[in-house]
């Protein structure tokens, strides 16, 4: 598939405003604001080997009602790659977090945060912190987990039964310091394997393999590592906003099992959306259905947001049994 071919949907839109953001390590951050200027604001955070990008056909969803933020995390897309290993860390993503709420979000206002994969262990990092609390109105977390990630990983064939081989052979794959290379035909298909549902199209396979291909090997390689010890089972516990969860059920990356986890120690739990199907690339797979999630938490917890889907019950009643949703393609 050619540069020309790829869907209109996928290609990044332009922003309405760039900017770049100090984080407290005083590492650069490439921020981008999309849709409409003085609307409620929604907050993207991308997952490992991803980029603004990742987030086009959700973005093309909200822009019409929201202020959309999107940023590249630390290392990726246009964000300045750390200098030492020290500098990749669940403190720096939480720190980076910050950085743009408090210069993207005005004091006295709130956004709602949506994060992906490594971008939903951003805002379970920056759980209890008081400077992301005052900021965030409610959360929705997609394809993530808050720890055991080589343990429950599932790219490998089911005949490895040794859970010990399946750690070793998870952990080798995970921080692979092999270069992608250039896109090809065996690449989509591997990549959809591992990251996508087996239904994904064409489009949504280049997409994906255009977006991960251009993460530089060794901020691949040390975000890896980041990832092989996750625990944020801590920050999880004090993420007081009302949280939505969302996973496909084809994700191997973050299989379902993590989302369950996740919802048990929520303290305000908004919901379990399951995708039939779809991988760990949900946001590019289902992007209606994930920028609808996002509307149902800001329609219901951002009071200048539209409201024209049905609100949950609010964190402030009584609380509610925890749904849980199948939504088909």
């Amino acid at each position: 598939m050619s540069a020309a071919r790829l869907p209109a949907e996928y290609v990044p839109p332009t922003p309405v405003e760039e900017l770049s953001v100090r984080s407290a390590d005083g590492i650069r951050l490439h921020v981008e604001v999309h849709g409409q200027p003085g609307a409620p604001t929604i907050v993207l955070a991308h997952g490992w080997t991803c980029s603004t990008a990742f987030w086009a056909p959700v973005i093309r969803q909200l822009t019409e009602r929201y202020r959309v933020v999107a940023y590249d995390q630390r290392g990726h897309g246009h964000s300045e790659i750390p200098p030492s290993r020290a500098r990749y860390s669940t403190r720096a993503l939480a720190d980076d977090l910050s950085a743009v709420l408090a210069r993207t979000v005005p004091v006295g206002e709130k956004a709602v945060l949506a994060g992906h994969s490594m971008g939903g262990m951003t805002i379970m990092a920056g759980g209890g912190r008081s400077e992301i609390a005052e900021r965030t109105a409610a959360v929705v977390l997609v394809s993530t987990g808050p720890g055991e990630l080589v343990a429950e990983l599932a790219v490998l064939p089911e005949a490895v039964r040794s859970p010990g081989l399946r750690r070793f052979l998870n952990r080798q794959l995970l921080r692979s310091r092999l270069p992608l290379g250039p896109v090809s035909s065996v690449s989509r298909v591997a990549l959809k394997y591992a990251t996508m549902g087996p239904g994904s199209a064409a489009g949504q396979v280049e997409a994906t393999a255009r977006i991960v291909h251009a993460c530089p090997t060794g901020v691949r390689a040390n975000w890896a590592g980041v990832l092989d010890r996750l625990d944020v089972h801590a920050g999880l516990a004090r993420l007081a906003a009302p949280t939505a969860v969302v996973v496909g059920t084809a994700d191997r990356l973050t299989p379902p099992v993590h989302a369950h986890r996740i919802v048990a120690e929520l303290s305000d739990p908004q919901g379990l959306l399951l995708l039939p199907g779809v991988g760990h690339m949900a946001p590019l797979e289902r992007p209606v259905e994930i920028a609808t999630e996002i509307h149902r938490l800001a329609a219901a917890y951002l009071p200048a947001a539209p409201a024209s889907v049905s609100a949950p019950v609010s964190s402030s009643a009584a609380p509610a049994p925890v749904s849980e949703r199948t939504v088909a393609a």
